[in-house]
């Protein structure tokens, strides 16, 4: 029979073979963990570079897309101005004679009607 250090000493290299067996499986675990998380990273570093480049090119182009659109606001503005200031030449140009035609005419009907006799007799 076995003595109480022996069976104490067959406990604890039981327990000792359990822990290790524990740990080992943890460390495989983790070593293909880390193995899955090196090829994902790989992988997107294989994706991410032409994405990358992708965008650098969509970015050139936007920038040089604002630059037109840069130039054509400046050129509305521009436009905008000019017609601006042609419609106030217009107005001028136009509005100008109509009123002095306008009160031409309500000069004469004031002169046309000052002459005509004023009637004072009542009609029956």
């Amino acid at each position: 029979m076995l003595t109480a250090g022996e069976v104490a000493g067959l406990i604890a290299a039981t327990g000792w073979v359990v822990l290790v067996s524990v740990l080992v499986m943890v460390l495989v675990k983790l070593a293909r963990l880390l193995t899955e998380t090196t090829k994902a990273v790989s992988e997107l570093n294989t994706r991410l570079t032409p994405l990358l480049d992708d965008l650098s090119l969509t970015v050139n182009e936007t920038n040089r897309q604002l630059i037109a659109v840069e130039s054509i606001a400046r050129d509305v503005k521009q436009v905008s101005g000019h017609a601006a200031k042609l419609s106030a030449v217009t107005q001028t140009v136009f509005t100008g004679p109509l009123i002095k035609v306008s009160s031409l005419g309500y000069g004469v009907r004031r002169a046309i009607e000052a002459r005509r006799p004023r009637r004072t007799g009542r009609r029956r």
